[in-house]
């Protein structure tokens, strides 16, 4: 179960921290409103807070989650941005997990 917990909260990072992103993009390039710099940094906060939750090494976590982050990215093209992923977008995804859930995953003896 504690893997369950792992993944879904990279979810939740990877949500946050690309919406937070994404809100910096339209107000700098698109020419949308600075008050989307509020929900902006609400996001990018409640991103590094939730990454402060893993209770494993920092380095590691943060190497396995840029795994679920490639996902998270691919998945936000197609939703958000309306760009149907690739075969190439989604073997590259597939690739990534498997990293991820190497390092999170592997028996350790500390």
């Amino acid at each position: 179960m504690p893997e369950l917990k792992t993944v879904g909260l990279f979810l939740i990072t990877a949500l946050a921290e690309i919406a937070g992103c994404y809100l910096a993009y339209l107000w700098l390039r698109e020419d949308k409103t600075i008050w989307l710099l509020v929900p902006c940094a609400l996001s990018l906060v409640a991103f590094v807070w939730l990454l402060s939750l893993h209770p494993i090494a920092a380095g590691r976590v943060y190497a396995a989650y840029g795994g679920v982050y490639i996902v998270m990215a691919i998945l936000w093209l197609w939703v958000v941005n309306g760009i149907r992923p690739t075969t190439w977008d989604l073997v590259g995804s597939a690739i990534a997990l498997l990293g991820m859930a190497i390092i999170m995953f592997a028996p350790r003896t500390t």
